[in-house]
């Protein structure tokens, strides 16, 4: 048989090559020539020496091999550049394959033992007529399938990483396993001959496009520090919300099924589906995984937080699976992104947490809350710190021990006696001490001290109850709302003691003999009547606007008042008699009068209202 020199490249077919920049040289490829990969070490070694009928039978079995190579090469006819071996049916792409593995096999062993056969010539040519026609298969079958081979139909499945072979778990169900099966039947096949490139850049353009449009319909490409940083926050707002869904597809659905894909197809060597996974997802995940970097390059503003916050715990979520799925050297960088993101973003946030700190400490109204009420600063302040705590678990990852500005004296001190054990709890915990330490200071505003104390029992009692009613609660713990709301008493205590010792001053010791004479009762009585009137006039205006505490505090004034007067009353009234001016007030009167105490609002006449102070 005369051997011919390889024909040269069809046009259409260098076409294409050229399309994924690549192209085979004019001089035969060799088996062993250069590649960017190793070709796969799953050959079993042949013996060194064979004897010369083996070697003719190697021969003859490379010549035997040749009609159906040539049967498929696309260059041999028009017919077999518009038809596609593998749509004829598994018979005779198995034929094929099995035929070409065979000849490498067999060229192996004729250049181990003869490398100037001429037989070797027929088998180069033979070699790169089937691997012009599996690439030819190899990218029609990629581009033909890309709805059948979408990441989403593999997503759920197991990565054939997981078997100890790396070889399929199954291939024979359904178009996919069907398509899937013979890209991975090619791709092994063009490793195992050292043609492991060719095919690798054939994949690596197809599915990087379908990486790339499916991240585009994520609007993933907005996603730029250019174009955010020209954005208003309302715009910044609405990306975030595009963005914490878009991670969660990008993540569980788009890449992990690209590595599964990947990771099937070119099973036969780690270092091929490692490397084409990174070139086809870097790109797009790089610039899906910095969004949150970008973000944190903002201002620092405490309204923003909780939307921060949320943008932090969807790029936690999906973390886990980001270590799974970029687990090589070679998608390396793109981990590394989104972990930085992460600390870029939690930086962020912690910063806002003290922003907020300072912006508690520089409050400088002058203006006190009428009536000794909750103080605006409370209300706002309150309202901010028990959102924060709906999200105590996304900070115990933002706060970790010894990550944020809390002074060591009060993690020492304060934060040891109210059982403040997380750092998440001594975060809240502290905030809230700067909260009183500010309303100490708004305190000092009022003339009056007893005002000062109801204020101050006010405002404590409006932090605890939102503690209570709060996720707050749960984080805080109860000794921090025992140690807390025993302050509150204390302070209500320094209020009646201030606000009514006059009064009770204005009133004889029980038993005492001061009363004497008539005249000297009438003074007792006219004194009491002043001071109680005082009181009376001064605390309507006052407020107080739990109701429960409100309560509270007239039982206790009465408790105190009432019996003591009534007492005197009974002792002296017909030694008075009814003088006008003097017995301005019966026991049962006071109780009325009481009532009317810390609603904000002045009143120049008793109560009709009855009420529980009646019976005391």
């Amino acid at each position: 048989m005369i051997l011919s020199e390889p024909p040269k490249s069809n046009n259409k077919l260098m076409h294409i090559k050229e399309f994924f920049g690549f192209s085979h040289s004019s001089s035969p490829k060799s088996l062993h020539s250069s590649s960017s990969f190793p070709t796969s070490d799953r050959r079993t070694p042949l013996p060194l020496r064979y004897d010369p009928s083996q070697l003719a039978a190697m021969e003859e079995a490379i010549t035997n091999s040749e009609p159906i190579i040539m049967k498929w090469d696309p260059d041999s006819s028009e017919f077999n550049r518009i038809t596609f071996l593998f749509r004829h049916g598994r018979a005779e792409s198995d034929e094929f394959l099995n035929s070409v593995n065979e000849l490498r096999r067999t060229m192996d062993f004729v250049i181990s033992e003869n490398s100037t056969s001429n037989v070797l010539v027929l088998a180069q040519k033979l070699m790169q007529a089937a691997m012009r026609r599996l690439e030819k298969e190899f990218y029609q079958i990629l581009s033909e399938n890309r709805q059948n081979l979408d990441p989403e139909s593999f997503s759920g499945r197991s990565s054939d990483r997981s078997t100890p072979d790396g070889e399929s778990r199954g291939d024979s169900v359904g178009d996919v396993d069907r398509v899937s099966a013979d890209l991975k039947s090619i791709a092994d096949c063009m490793i195992d001959s050292g043609y492991g490139k060719e095919s690798v850049q054939i994949y690596k353009v197809i599915r990087k496009s379908i990486v790339d449009e499916t991240l585009y319909r994520l609007e993933t490409e907005k996603f730029k520090l250019s174009r955010i940083q020209r954005w208003n926050w309302d715009s910044v707002e609405h990306v975030i919300k595009i963005w914490m869904n878009s991670i969660k597809i990008a993540v569980n659905t788009l890449f992990r099924g690209e590595k599964i894909l990947c990771d099937h197809v070119f099973s036969r060597s780690q270092r091929i589906r490692e490397s084409c996974f990174s070139d086809i997802t870097k790109d797009g995940a790089i610039t899906l995984f910095r969004f949150p970097e970008l973000v944190a390059k903002g201002k620092k503003d405490s309204d923003k937080i909780f939307l921060l916050m949320e943008l932090y715990e969807a790029s936690y979520e999906v973390w886990p699976e980001i270590e799974v799925i970029f687990d090589s050297v070679s998608t390396s960088a793109i981990k590394t992104q989104a972990q930085t993101s992460m600390v870029k973003l939690a930086d962020l946030i912690r910063d806002i947490l003290y922003e907020f700190e300072l912006t508690i400490q520089k409050y400088s109204s002058k203006t006190p809350a009428p009536g000794g009420g909750i103080h605006p600063l409370t209300r706002s302040a309150m309202n901010y710190i028990s959102s924060l705590g709906d999200y105590s678990g996304t900070l115990s990852d933002i706060i970790p021990a010894g990550k944020s500005h809390i002074p060591a004296s009060y993690m020492e001190t304060n934060a040891v006696d109210d059982g403040l054990s997380s750092p998440v709890a001594a975060q809240l915990g502290w905030l809230i001490l700067v909260l009183l330490c500010k309303l100490d200071t708004k305190a000092a505003l009022y003339k009056d001290v007893s005002l000062s104390y109801l204020f101050l029992a006010n405002n404590l009692n409006f932090i605890v109850k939102t503690v209570t009613a709060t996720n707050l609660r749960s984080v805080l713990g109860g000794e921090w709302v025992t140690n807390h709301t025993s302050k509150m008493k204390v302070y209500t205590a320094n209020y009646e003691a201030t606000a009514w010792n006059r009064v009770m001053s204005c009133l004889p010791e029980r038993g005492s003999t001061e009363v004497g004479s008539p005249e000297t009762a009438k003074e007792w009585f006219r004194k009491f009547n002043a001071a109680f009137e005082g009181a009376y006039r001064k605390q309507t205006s006052w407020r107080v606007e739990d109701g429960k505490l409100r309560d509270e505090l007239k039982m206790c004034i009465a408790r105190k008042v009432v019996p003591r007067y009534r007492e005197f009353y009974e002792g002296c009234a017909e030694t008075v008699g009814v003088e006008r001016g003097v017995l301005r007030f019966s026991p049962d009167d006071l109780g009325n009068y009481l009532s009317d105490l810390f609603h904000g609002v002045s009143s120049s006449g008793s109560s009709s209202s009855s009420s529980s102070f009646r019976s005391v």
